[in-house]
């Protein structure tokens, strides 16, 4: 197939069968081939945060760099070539509207237009590389509570739904063009998206003139005709439930036409086209890509998304003269890359902060020291870096049985720590019930009594040399992202020691019909040496005294913040805020590094002097870490969504109201807040967030000056410039923001609405001359009762700053006349 007339002559040759066939998966991440027409499986593979992972979203938004977010696009189109892989699904672009939301850390921001403009780039990149984006959810899929996401319908009114939920769509369809498009789960006011005319026919397709792919979630599709009709091409995962059999019978009974069938059938074959003309190989290896120069891509995008919170006594970057460093925290020494979920990622290597850090020193001759001081994981975490073969692999021998003969898989893998979705291994048999044998050589770190923990799906038992530790009955609970782990303790082991790993598992009576897919059975074993908490957070404490400078690393990790489950508060896990205490009480020079997806709440800032916000770093997340701490590199990021004032809680937040459990009314969730999302929202009510979008400090010191603007045109252009200049001796990024403000306007409207951003580069004394063009879409805001969008006439104000509460210039522009328009 090289046109669209190739195109018309394969539709010709499908018979209907065939044509139907095309329309649904054929497995968890392929489409149906054909082969005897040379149509070809497509290969779709997860990826918010990665081909199965770099980093996390919200990282790469809090960079607020295009230039990298694209660049880190285009190693995700190399990682994709090298898995053979079409169609990556990503970039996620669901607005941050609460704290809470369990998938938070796959989008970029709370801002439509950062998120819309980061997405762009990430599209751009990755599809410059052959390579497909499929951007996702569509649309107002932002929170995991229970079944909301599939049973309740968020009422969003039409002016909320277009500037804020919409919009990310809307630039990236602009801007971008990606090759694909993927429903979400829930209801729109009413209707399932996946079958919603309003949202794929009218506004998709006819108002902006989309001529991509359109591919359901994954077991998002709920209808037969409605769907297709929408314009949904492809149901996943396959085998099919709501077409097959179900499409060939409703075109029996005429509830459809072969015509409409058709249009679904061209674009899957024009997807087929595009990934023929790429270069990628149907049904290639899977390989990895791992390289120097990808390494150092991975390292400055940890690097460029940490933001620098506070550093009021200038303890950053820190010296290379301290004699001792404590290293504290639970999210020190395990890696986390990303939250859970699909997003969910088993990288080919992890750094952890404690493992750069220590690397970091090594040449300074200072002594680190480690101590978790306090647990925060809800499952134990993986035991993928202590478990072995007898040859010194890295991994665990597994053996199942089906039917004779009998079939033997080893999987190994590196240091991770990945959630129980998915699994630690997943069974590869193409059938639901097997026995199997799970074994390794299994070395713990620590001395002391070890707590097991088990998920599978079936029945299980867990031993050490041969004594049952932990057994897994059938009847335990099982979610669409793991079954619920049970514990057992290993007493006395050995750091260092082997001892033989070994789990027995059968499912053969596991019923899968409460599970969305066709799992084909799984198991994680987690493991952590039992610990009594109030004595290691004293045990911290009094290490945080001994030493001259303290790296406390906490947060959250994939247990907390992932797919098929909302955040319950704001607080950190377990004991970690008396850690955080403790240790401040005990050395106040500490600097406190937050690793999460989205706020948390921080009741002992006014203590801390020096706090960073991580982010999850993906692989190099320890050595981008170290290098922002260490001054190898200037912190630059900025937060892209807001971090409510912790004095005041949860109930600062704009959403709370209507988020999760609090929302439900009749099986609906209102969004009541409307436009006023995110600092929207805060400013509205004036209240004072614990750190406002946008904010995040550097090394260096930046001054602004000298704002200008030309006249705006009939149709909404116009251009602002300004100077910036680096004051300090350091070398530095300084994130540059435009907002614009409407006092005049006709209907409410935000306080101001960033509009324009760019990330300049200053050595010391430098000053440069930045230029950001803006249109329409800087002025506009959407008109319910035209249903068009409307710029009105009068004076827009400029406002350009570090953050939206901190605005450093201000000038006035006037728009003569009013005008309208729909479309992009």
């Amino acid at each position: 197939m090289s046109s669209t007339n190739d195109i018309d002559a394969i539709l010709q040759k499908l018979t209907i069968p065939q044509r139907i066939k095309l329309l649904a998966g054929r497995d968890l991440n392929h489409s149906e081939p054909i082969p005897e027409l040379d149509i070809p499986s497509l290969r779709f593979s997860d990826g918010p945060n990665g081909a199965r992972g770099t980093k996390s979203s919200i990282g790469l938004g809090s960079s607020f760099d295009v230039d990298l977010v694209k660049a880190v696009g285009e190693a995700l189109g190399e990682e994709c070539r090298a898995k053979s892989t079409h169609v990556l699904l990503a970039p996620t672009v669901n607005t941050h509207r609460s704290p809470l939301g369990g998938r938070g850390f796959e989008s970029f921001s709370e801002d439509p237009h950062l998120n819309g403009t980061v997405a762009s780039a990430y599209i751009n990149g990755l599809q410059s590389k052959g390579v497909g984006a499929t951007i996702k959810h569509f649309v107002a899929n932002d929170q995991e509570f229970e079944s909301s996401k599939i049973l309740m319908t968020g009422e969003v009114s039409e002016r909320a739904l277009r500037e804020i939920y919409l919009k990310p769509f809307q630039l990236a369809i602009k801007h971008a063009n990606p090759w694909a498009l993927m429903t979400a789960y829930n209801r729109v006011n009413g209707v399932h998206a996946s079958e919603s005319s309003k949202l794929l026919q009218d506004i998709l397709f006819k108002e902006w003139g989309y001529r991509g792919f359109i591919i359901s979630d994954w077991t998002g599709v709920y209808s037969t005709v409605e769907c297709l009709n929408a314009g949904v091409d492809l149901e996943m995962p396959g085998p099919s439930v709501m077409r097959g059999p179900a499409l060939l019978r409703m075109l029996m009974a005429q509830k459809l036409s072969l015509s409409d069938i058709d249009k679904r059938v061209t674009n899957v074959l024009r997807l087929i086209q595009r990934a023929k003309e790429s270069g990628i190989p149907f049904s290639g290896p899977e390989g990895s890509l791992d390289t120097p120069e990808l390494r150092q891509l991975l390292r400055r995008a940890a690097a460029d998304s940490i933001v620098l919170l506070k550093n009021d006594k200038q303890t950053l970057p820190l010296k290379n003269d301290y004699k001792k460093i404590a290293v504290i925290g639970p999210n020190a020494k395990i890696a986390v890359p990303t939250g859970g979920g699909s997003a969910g990622v088993l990288p080919t290597y992890t750094v952890s902060p404690l493992q750069a850090i220590q690397e970091a020193s090594k040449h300074t001759g200072t002594e680190v020291e480690y101590m978790i001081g306090a647990l925060s994981h809800k499952y134990l975490p993986g035991i993928e870096s202590h478990i072995y073969q007898p040859n010194s692999q890295r991994g665990a021998l597994l053996e199942f049985w089906n039917e004779e003969p009998t079939t033997a898989f080893v999987s190994s893998f590196g240091d991770s720590t990945p959630p129980p979705v998915w699994s630690t291994l997943t069974l590869a048999s193409n059938c639901l019930l097997f026995d199997g044998v799970y074994s390794a050589k299994f070395k713990p770190d620590e001395d002391g009594d070890w707590e097991m923990g088990l998920n599978v799906t079936g029945h299980a038992a867990l031993y050490i040399d041969q004594k049952l530790i932990v057994e897994y009955v059938l009847g335990a609970p099982v979610n669409t992202f793991g079954a619920a782990e049970v514990r057992g303790i290993a007493m006395d082991l050995k750091a260092g020691q082997e001892y033989d790993l070994e789990v027995r598992i059968s499912n053969a009576s596991f019923v899968t019909s409460g599970l969305p897919f066709p799992f084909w059975g799984f198991v994680r074993v987690g493991g952590a040496r039992k610990v009594d908490e109030d004595a290691t957070i004293r045990e911290a404490a009094a290490l945080a005294r001994e030493s001259e400078v303290v790296i406390l690393v906490v947060g959250l990790n994939n247990d907390w913040e992932t797919e098929g489950a909302d955040r319950q508060g704001m607080e950190l896990p377990g004991r970690t805020n008396d850690l955080v205490l403790e240790v401040l009480r005990a050395n106040p020079n500490t600097v406190v590094v937050n690793q999460s997806g989205t706020p948390v709440s921080m009741p002992w800032i006014d203590e801390a002097a020096t706090v960073l916000q991580a982010f999850y770093g993906g692989n190099e997340l320890g050595n981008g870490l170290a290098d922002v701490l260490f001054g190898r590199i200037n912190p630059s990021g900025k937060l892209p969504l807001t971090f409510p004032e912790y004095r005041v809680r949860l109930e600062d937040n704009p959403s709370f109201p209507s988020f999760g459990d609090r929302g439900q009314e009749s099986g609906k969730i209102h969004y009541n807040e409307g436009i006023f999302v995110g600092y929207r929202g805060f400013e509205i009510r004036k209240l004072s967030p614990l750190f406002p979008f946008g904010f995040g400090l550097s090394y260096s010191k930046f001054e602004y000056c000298n704002l200008e603007t030309t006249e705006v045109s009939s149709d909404g252009r116009f251009h602002v410039s300004f100077n910036v200049s680096n004051v300090s001796q350091v070398e530095g990024r300084e994130v540059v923001q435009l907002y614009i403000s409407d006092s005049q306007s006709s209907r409410p409207r935000p306080i101001k609405e960033l509009k324009a951003f760019t990330k300049v580069h200053l050595t010391p004394g430098q000053t440069k001359n930045v230029k950001l063009a803006l249109d329409r879409e800087a002025l506009s805001f959407y008109n319910e009762a035209d249903m068009c969008w409307v710029a009105e006439s009068g004076t827009f104000g400029i406002l350009v700053g570090v953050s939206s509460t901190d605005i450093r210039l201000e000038v006035e522009v006037e728009l003569k006349m009013t005008f309208t328009w729909t479309g992009l």
